[in-house]
């Protein structure tokens, strides 16, 4: 069962980087004093990351789980 905590890990890892790469990026369009319909639509991008992030992260601490309840 190491192999599926480490790999849930590794995917969860990846979906927290996501997740921290939305943050930086909406952060730096609301620094860059855009208009309220521009900022909607950088956070209307982003938004499909970000819960593609989630579901990432989601789904590994999922996998980590069921490799530490089978193990």
């Amino acid at each position: 069962m190491v192999p599926l905590i480490l790999g849930g890990s590794f995917i969860s890892l990846v979906g927290l980087a996501g997740l921290i790469n939305c943050i930086f990026k909406v952060m730096n369009a609301k620094k860059s004093a855009l208009n309220e319909d521009e900022l909607k639509a950088v956070v209307r991008n982003i938004l499909p990351m970000n819960l593609a992030s989630l579901f990432l992260s989601v789904l590994g601490l999922m996998a980590v789980v069921i490799g530490i309840l089978l193990g």
